[in-house]
């Protein structure tokens, strides 16, 4: 069931039909400084946006100190022997709540973490050691989702939806699987869109399926990676984009 906690509810209902913008930026991109992600940030709050998803203590706790919408905050760790790398363990969610992140996002999929255990495991264990958290499960495919909100996630998003072995081949987002996980779970939990998501027809398209809310990224705040679909589209594909937006950093 959907979360009864009065804070935790004050936030949630706050991303109604909203647009969380995710302000992220690693060292090897182009578009890095400092204070980058305040700047995305702040930019997302003059447009209307209802909240901000943001990766790594420092930058979150850069948010928090310079605009005042709510955070989801996660800690990309990367390992070459797994691709879970979204705040893969306990101590990285405990960096991320510390940094002041109102929501803590985690890869709650299938997969096998650098650990060699099953990354939707993690999830029972924050809620139990971080009660006052929102958790935002991140997840590949329907049957995740259901897991993850059996464990009690607040929040489902398909935000791995190609990431994971089985859905790497992807070329966009699976409208039809998300319109089943609103149905199906929109009394159990917030069913939010993540994930390949590019224009504002895209967007308005997952709220009438149902989304409570929709994240974006690469499409508003990573110029670079809008430019070279441009550039792989004009060049005839001979250069694959998708690579350069799932690399690890």
């Amino acid at each position: 069931m959907k979360t009864n906690d009065p804070r935790k509810k004050e936030i949630l209902e706050s991303f109604r039909n909203g647009l969380i913008v995710s302000c992220q930026v690693q060292k090897d991109e182009p578009i890095y400084t400092n204070d980058m992600v305040v700047k995305m940030a702040q930019a997302a709050k003059w447009a209307g946006a209802v909240g901000i998803r943001a990766n790594t203590p420092e930058q979150i706790r850069l948010i928090k100190e310079n605009c005042d919408l709510p955070i989801i905050g996660l800690y990309k760790i990367w390992h070459e022997d797994t691709d879970v790398f979204i705040t893969p363990t306990l101590e990285a969610c405990r960096e991320v709540w510390e940094a002041g992140a109102d929501i803590i996002a985690l890869d709650c999929t299938s997969q096998l973490t650098h650990e060699k255990t099953k990354a939707w495991d993690l999830l029972p264990i924050v809620k139990r050691e971080i009660p006052e958290a929102i958790i935002f499960a991140d997840v590949a495919n329907y049957a995740e989702a259901r897991r993850a909100i059996d464990n009690g996630a607040d929040i489902v998003a398909p935000t791995l939806y190609g990431y994971t072995e089985e859905t790497k081949h992807i070329e966009g987002a699976n409208m039809r699987e998300f319109a089943r996980m609103c149905r199906d779970f929109k009394d159990e939990a917030y069913v939010l869109m993540e994930g390949h998501i590019y224009t504002p027809e895209e967007a308005m398209e997952c709220l009438y399926l149902g989304a409570h809310a929709v994240v974006v990224g690469s499409a508003i705040t990573r110029p670079h990676l809008t430019a070279k679909r441009f550039v792989d589209l004009l060049g005839g594909y001979q250069d694959n984009w998708r690579d350069a937006e799932r690399s690890k950093h």
